[in-house]
Order: structure tokens, then C-alpha cells, then sequence
């Protein structure tokens, strides 16, 4: 489908229906977005962590083979969400087994050009449109990078007299933000609820629902799940919808479907909600100082030269901003990386 026509489709529900939430344009636009087009690499718009080195999977890889051998090495299944083209889960699994961790793969993905390029790298995989499905009798290792930030966000935006949600209306096909009906203080954090006009408060709703999901699987069946993604110590003040095309930064309420959009993850409630479910949680922590204790300098230093620039940018360039948490079941072994 073609941008005219998902902007089309848009603008005349807008139109009949009136203004909709930032959620649902988001999750419109993603949604076209990503079954459309392989987003990865030079030709795409943009490049997360696994595809600048095979060090970021490695060491996953690594971290989970441990989680495993730790907790007396039981049959698991290995669990990507939003697995990119494989690249991850492959660097992770060739580590594994080296350490003799062979595990069911599951990939959840409901892209079905992703789902090519994941096929061409891990041909063995089963896959999966949402958590319903995953299996259900064994522990899970789960790893979810870059997957939390592309979930549909809810939006508040103050003004002079209240809290209101914010929506996306539309003149022809050009879509712009606006304040839409009040919403009742008790749903923004006390600490906030007296912020200056003009600020913008967010929520993900789909995020909270997949972390309480994922939390309760690993509370029943044992396990543990990695969330690498960049965000945030919430809850907080601040608009972070951004979109990202040809690598550059764009209006994210323009020409829906053809950019990525995301938004910053508020990690810490994350934490809260797997923690509300049972189970234990670590973190966060920035991805730097993660991947450091795991030894990434040490991995470096064994490839040589070559990949010097890349453990500069998973380190230092990406380090602060991008952030980890791991969730366990209470009975397995606290997970490495987190001091």
C-alpha cells in the first residue's frame, strides 16, 4: 500500500470519526509501517544494536547461557520479540551452543517481510504474532531489544485549566497534534499534576500490558527476560514521539506508514509492573556499563582492530541513553551485568 493511501485511510476516519488518539495513529502507522519494508541497515532507516556488531549478540548470548547453567541447566525456549532480521538470536544461539545450550527458538513478529529475513538466519524457528502462543511448559529466556519503544503510546498535555489527552486531527492530509477532551487528575502521578502548560506526559498501555504478560509466564514456567531499549527512569515530564527516516529525524505526524515511530521507555515502571507480578527484577542500568560487565572489552580486544568504532558506539555513543533491565523468577540466579 502506498503512503497516499494509508494517509488517505487516515484522514478520512479522522474526518468521519473525528480526532483519534496519539496511540492509535501510532499504532497505524507502525503497524503499515513495518509489514511494508525491511527498516535495517545503510538502505533502511535506521540500525539497532545487533547490526552494527555480532559482539552485542554474543554477548546476550553469553548472559543467558549462564542464567541457564546457573539454574541447573533445564530445557528452555529461547524468545525474541520484535527479532529485527534474526541477527540477534543468531549471535546469541551460535554462543549457546557452544556452551551446549541448544533451545526451541521463538521468534514473535507478525512482519511477514521480517519474518523472511528471520527465516533465512534461523531456519529452525517457530513464530509467533504475540506472547498467547509461546510455549508454555519450560522456562522461557527471553530477550526484547529495541521492541518496548515502538509500542503505541498514550499522550497528556497540560493546559491552563486541566490534564488532557492528546489526539491527531487532520486539514486535508496533513496531521498535526492537538488537546483533546480533560481527563481526571487521578490518573497522572502526583508529582506532576501541577506542571506548566505545555507539558506533555506519556504512558504505554500495550507496553505495561506485554511486560505484566511476560512477568507472569516467567512467575509460572521460571526463566528470565532482557529489556534493552533507550528511555527513561519515569514517570516524567517530556515529549519523546520522535520518527526516524533515511536515518535522519522527521515530523513524526508526517506521511504515517513510511517512518519508524518510536517513543522513550519509561524502564522503571516496567520494573514496577514485573515486579507486581511476582517476579524479580534488576536494573535499570545503561547499556554501557551492561555490556562492560559482560566483557565486551575483552571481546573487542580478541577481534582486533576492526571493531574498535563499534564497541565505541554500543558503549559510549549509545551507552547512557540506551538502557537495560532483566526480570527473573525469584528462584533463579540473580542475572550478570548488574552491580
Amino acid at each position: 500500500m502506498s503512503e497516499p493511501l494509508l494517509a488517505e485511510r487516515l484522514a478520512r476516519a479522522i474526518t468521519l470519526g473525528g480526532p483519534i488518539p496519539v496511540s492509535q495513529f501510532m499504532a497505524a502507522a507502525n503497524a503499515h509501517y513495518y509489514a511494508t519494508r525491511d527498516p535495517l541497515g545503510a538502505a533502511g532507516d535506521f540500525t539497532t544494536a545487533p547490526e552494527i556488531s555480532q559482539m552485542f549478540g554474543e554477548l546476550i548470548g553469553a548472559w543467558a547461557a549462564d542464567q541457564w547453567d546457573r539454574a541447573g541447566r533445564p530445557a528452555v525456549a529461547w524468545v525474541e520479540l520484535g527479532p529485527g532480521r534474526g541477527t540477534l538470536s543468531a549471535d546469541a544461539l551460535r554462543v549457546m551452543a557452544r556452551a551446549g545450550l541448544t533451545p526451541s527458538v521463538h521468534l514473535v513478529e507478525t512482519s511477514a517481510t521480517l519474518r523472511a529475513a528471520q527465516a533465512e538466519r534461523l531456519p529452525g524457528a517457530t513464530w509467533h504474532d504475540s506472547l498467547n502462543t509461546l510455549p508454555e511448559d519450560v522456562p522461557l529466556l527471553v530477550v526484547a531489544n529495541e521492541f518496548f519503544d515502538a509500542l503505541p503510546i498514550r499522550q497528556l498535555v497540560r493546559r491552563a485549566d486541566a490534564w488532557h489527552e492528546r489526539l491527531v486531527a487532520c486539514q486535508d492530509t496533513l496531521f498535526v497534534p492537538i488537546a483533546g477532551a480533560t481527563v481526571p487528575d487521578t490518573i497522572v502521578p502526583p508529582a506532576l499534576r501541577d506542571a506548566a502548560p505545555g507539558a506533555v506526559i506519556e504512558t504505554s498501555p500495550a507496553g505495561v500490558a506485554v511486560m505484566a504478560d511476560l512477568a507472569a509466564r516467567i512467575v509460572a514456567q521460571g526463566g528470565a527476560a532482557l529489556v534493552v531499549d533507550y528511555g527513561y527512569e519515569g514517570p516524567a515530564i517530556g515529549d519523546t514521539l520522535q520518527a526516524v527516516r533515511a536515518h535522519a529525524f522527521a515530523n513524526p505526524f508526517e506521511a504515517p506508514g513510511e517512518q519508524d515511530l518510536t517513543a522513550h521507555v519509561d524502564l522503571a515502571t516496567l520494573g514496577l509492573v514485573a515486579t507486581a507480578s511476582g517476579a524479580r527484577c534488576e536494573g535499570p542500568v545503561g547499556q554501557g556499563a551492561f555490556l562492560r560487565a559482560l566483557g565486551i572489552d575483552q571481546r573487542a580486544a580478541a577481534l582486533g582492530e576492526r571493531v574498535t568504532q563499534d564497541r565505541d558506539r554500543l558503549v559510549e555513543q549509545m551507552g547512557e541513553l540506551f538502557k537495560v533491565i532483566a526480570v527473573t523468577h525469584d528462584q533463579w540466579p540473580r542475572p550478570a551485568g548488574f552491580a
